[in-house]
């Protein structure tokens, strides 16, 4: 029998979606020989989903805040594969920066993500959510490609890179170099979530980067796997069964897919009926979802 394609798009090269997508399609594809899903880099969440409704991806990873309005679109079409991870939002600096706080970063240049990446809209709601604007309160810096990045705070062509997640490449870069991370205070957070109560209180654990002696509060939101509109089922089914088969293994291949299990999946949907169907009796199957 010849091996099922599944089409995967990711985003552009140097961020964390193509990471997660190889990740994801070498766990898929070892797990179950009669799948081969492919990844294929994109212009990001915000590609992704037009991506989607149109059929030329089979299913592409989309960041929460562009996840939730197309889920929440009955006419979207779309609907969860798997919760990939959370994203905590932060800023990181070099260590030599004068910069302490998001306040303290103001007119600066800062380096708010590739264009039409998920991290930016997380970005920038999580600025409007302190009752500023990305755009005229600084000095914001559009990537075409999420690797410039750490190369940009490097040599100081901007003051901070903004990005989210566990293992996240452009904070691990910067923070292997000494770099150190900038989160909303108490205050600020609260602030946020009262604006925009669909981002959630996230913690990213100490050790997660290097020199993360600490763990920080932070705000975020899931990120998902999402399948086009008429996505076969049985095709679902057989996908959440070697995705969640392999859970070990894509751990182990990375650090940020940990979160990547069928219990979180189950938990981060914003509603059960969001879930792909042939996802969900894979979950009942398993005792994990309700008949």
């Amino acid at each position: 029998m010849q091996a099922q394609s599944i089409l995967l798009g990711t985003a552009t090269p140097g961020g964390g979606f193509p990471l997660y997508g190889q990740a994801f399609a070498n766990a898929v594809n070892a797990a179950d020989a009669s799948l081969v899903v492919e990844p294929r880099n994109t212009k990001g969440s915000t590609e992704n989903v037009p991506l989607l409704k149109a059929g030329t991806v089979d299913i592409a990873l989309v960041q929460g805040e562009v996840a939730n309005p197309a889920l929440a679109d009955p006419a979207s079409g779309l609907r969860i594969i798997a919760a990939m991870y959370s994203s905590p939002g932060m800023f990181v600096v070099r260590g030599d920066s004068p910069h302490r706080s998001i306040a303290n970063l103001k007119a600066s240049a800062v380096a708010f993500g590739a264009k039409g990446s998920g991290l930016t809209i997380l970005g920038r709601t999580v600025i409007d959510g302190l009752g500023l604007d990305a755009d005229k309160d600084f000095k914001a810096v559009y990537l075409d490609k999420a690797g410039d990045g750490p190369l940009m705070v490097a040599d100081g062509r901007v003051a901070a890179l903004w990005g989210a997640g566990i293992g996240w490449p452009g904070f691990t870069a910067v923070a292997s170099a000494g770099g150190r991370f900038i989160v909303p205070d108490a205050g600020e957070i609260s602030r946020i979530l009262a604006k925009h109560p669909f981002l959630k209180r996230l913690t990213v654990a100490a050790g997660s980067y290097p020199g993360l002696e600490n763990p920080l509060e932070s705000v975020g939101s899931w990120s998902y796997v999402l399948a086009r509109p008429g996505f076969e089922s049985e095709l679902a089914y057989r996908l959440a069964r070697a995705l969640h088969g392999a859970e070990h293994a894509l751990a182990e291949s990375l650090e940020q897919a940990r979160e990547t299990t069928a219990a979180n999946t189950l938990a981060a949907a914003p509603r059960t009926d969001l879930i792909h169907p042939g996802v969900l009796r894979y979950l009942r199957d398993i005792g994990l979802a309700g008949a």
